[in-house]
């Protein structure tokens, strides 16, 4: 599939899947059940996925009225060298697993660039605490960097599989359930998607 119409599809399946959650609880309670039996070797992926963009909150918090940018080339470069040379040693293609990782960048600047925009429109939202990027979120976001190493290996073969699309688009409707992401964050993910598939 396409990857801009599978990341519209995948931003479409996310939002009715939180329309569903925030409006018919009841209709919702065995989804993530019908959706993980379909979707089992993807699941893993798209939770981490999920999980990652909400980290984002805390990358914004901590950058949000000071002068550190949210690009950062360098630091973006550094975890991008970093992932190359560990697909190396996992068998994994560098170059696939490098594109994976830039999209997970991507939405994550996504992700920030909404919550500052939203800030400025709302000072009364604005976070109250600022989180340490070095203490806090790092050792989260590499923690999260090696688990997804590992599940794209897990997943070596589905992602080279006529059928990873499909299972994509479920298995981030169910981390869209699970994580109980708004609409920023649903963004996001379609954002984080698109390398997914057809990557060996």
């Amino acid at each position: 599939m396409h990857p801009p119409r599978l990341r519209s599809l995948l931003v479409a399946v996310c939002a009715t899947a939180a329309v569903t959650l925030a409006g018919a609880a009841p209709a919702v309670a065995t989804t993530p059940v019908r959706v993980a039996a379909v979707a089992p070797g993807l699941a893993p992926l798209t939770d981490l996925f999920a999980e990652r963009l909400l980290l984002a909150d805390k990358v914004a918090a901590a950058k949000y009225g000071t002068d550190k940018p949210i690009d950062d080339p360098v630091r973006e470069q550094q975890i991008l060298d970093d992932v190359a040379a560990r697909a190396v040693g996992l068998g994994l293609d560098p170059d696939a697993v490098t594109a994976v990782f830039r999209d997970q960048i991507e939405a994550n600047k996504l992700v920030q660039r909404g919550l500052y925009a939203r800030w400025d429109a709302h000072p009364e939202l604005r976070p109250t605490e600022r989180p340490d990027l070095v203490k806090e979120v790092r050792p989260a976001l590499d923690r999260i960097t090696t688990q997804v190493l590992a599940a794209l290996r897990e997943t070596e073969g589905l992602r080279a599989s006529a059928s990873c699309g499909p299972r994509l688009s479920l298995a981030a409707a169910r981390a869209a359930y699970g994580h109980e992401l708004d609409l920023l964050h649903l963004a996001g993910l379609g954002r984080a998607v698109p390398s997914v598939c057809g990557q060996s």
